[in-house]
């Protein structure tokens, strides 16, 4: 789940019913240890049969990673500090250990309007020949609000980075890979510069300490990439280069329909980065057309029948050929 740019339209301002410039904030008043764990009926896992051959995609399994989804969504809303995060990332751990993955941990404590919380940065690290890192990130807390599950947000681009670590722990390559889970993405009351992005701003100033950060060729981020069917704008604070390269796969593999040539401005995990002047792009689709996803964004209604595996596997694939393009260069 990410934010809204700036100021995305007056239209957006309609939808999202707290105003624009700031994530939605939908009753998000309990602390995190009282967060709702009922899942509305309409959660019940479906079956994700649109997903096309993993042939098809590059060898990325779309129905694997919706599959990560439904086990997501089953642990009910996750929001930093919950009883139910803390089962998901027992649950990244072990599906990024059972890839072979080298795991690391952050564990922190953050400073939030409810006080302080306890949060944890997983990092799968694949080794490369040379020095450099490309990075891949997703945030995989939800929002604090009532039976608030957050199929698409954040659970589409968690189980996105699943699969995605499935397929390149393990293999060889020119540069390393950190493929990156942020807690505490959201903010717990109303978003800001300090209550959001906890894991991202985290993660960047310790990156930026030991030295590693100035080692990032690339920083890709996905965020909300289940929509039924996605559409994926430009983000306008977005490294120019990096969007190209990662549009111009997308259009290479015929999915031009959904990686568009138009713009939107959101605030996400990448601003950290980019701050820091780290070549970062967003993926997002967070957008206001006829049937699009702010009806549902930020409301119990995130559920998993909003998200399509094809959506994920086109994700996926757009993803491994875009890091297969970094690798080359």
């Amino acid at each position: 789940m990410t934010f809204p740019a700036k100021w995305l339209s007056a239209v957006v301002c309609a939808f999202v019913v707290t105003g624009c410039g700031a994530k939605a904030d939908r009753g998000a008043t309990a602390a995190a240890s009282t967060a709702a764990t009922s899942q509305p009926e309409s959660a019940t896992p479906q079956a994700g049969d649109d997903a096309p051959p993993a042939e098809k995609t590059g060898g990325f399994d779309g129905k694997r990673a919706f599959a990560h989804v439904a086990k997501q969504v089953g642990f009910g809303p996750r929001p930093a500090g919950s009883a139910a995060i803390g089962q998901l990332q027992e649950y990244i751990q072990s599906e990024l250990t059972s890839y072979g993955c080298k795991v690391d941990t952050d564990p922190f404590t953050a400073d939030t309007p409810v006080g302080r919380l306890p949060m944890k940065n997983i990092v799968a690290k694949i080794p490369g020949d040379k020095p450099g890192i490309i990075m891949l990130a997703t945030h995989y807390d939800t929002k604090l609000l009532p039976n608030f599950v957050g199929a698409d947000d954040a659970g589409s681009s968690t189980g996105v980075m699943l699969e995605l670590a499935r397929q390149l722990c393990g293999k060889k390559s020119n540069y390393a890979v950190w493929i990156t889970f942020f807690d505490g993405e959201e903010a717990v009351k109303e978003w800001s510069d300090t209550d959001s992005r906890y894991g991202s701003r985290q993660m960047a100033a310790k990156m930026a300490m030991s030295g590693d950060l100035a080692k990032v060729k690339a920083f890709l981020l996905a965020d909300i990439v289940g929509t039924r069917p996605p559409r994926f704008k430009r983000e306008a604070d977005s490294t120019k280069w990096l969007v190209d390269l990662v549009w111009g796969v997308a259009k290479k593999l015929g999915y031009g329909d959904v990686f568009l040539d138009e713009s939107l401005e959101v605030s996400d995990d990448h601003n950290p980065f980019l701050k820091r002047k780290v070549p970062a792009a967003d993926v997002i689709d967070l957008e206001n057309y006829p049937g699009g996803n702010l009806y549902y964004w930020h409301t119990p209604e995130d559920t998993l029948d909003k998200v399509s595996a094809k959506s994920l596997a086109i994700t996926g694939h757009v993803f491994l050929e875009s890091v297969k393009q970094l690798q080359s260069k």
